[in-house]
């Protein structure tokens, strides 16, 4: 029985040990003022700093806008080295310069009709 305790003792502290240094095994990716990692994130109108997203766009491809007017910020948190871009047309057509991944724009979003997000 002594043994068993022995065994059973030594286990613990291997698994207390092995915790204490890997950390919790779900860690949470790294969000990024409310934008989920992977996510490109537009918010509120003119809320500066950027608190709390309204949209929140994960595929790629391209994402129709309606009633956005004024400044807002636009952040992408997607990985990898993925983009975005804001566009005067609908369905992704007229779009501008490419946001890079970890970046964000303030942009007016008054000509703005949708956003795109392109693979790396």
């Amino acid at each position: 029985m002594r043994k068993i305790t022995h065994a059973f003792a030594a286990l613990a502290t291997a698994a207390a040990a092995v915790m204490a240094f890997t950390g919790p095994a779900d860690a949470k990716a790294a969000d990024w003022a409310g934008c989920p990692d992977g996510a490109v994130c537009i918010y509120p109108q003119n809320q500066n700093p950027a608190v709390r997203p309204t949209h929140i766009f994960w595929s790629y491809g391209s994402h129709n806008l309606s009633n956005q007017f004024g400044n807002h910020w636009v952040l992408n948190n997607q990985t990898g080295g993925a983009t975005a871009a804001l566009c005067t047309g609908y369905n992704g057509a007229g779009c501008g310069g490419r946001i890079a991944a970890d970046h964000g724009v303030y942009a007016d979003l008054t000509p703005i009709n949708s956003v795109t997000l392109y693979r790396p």
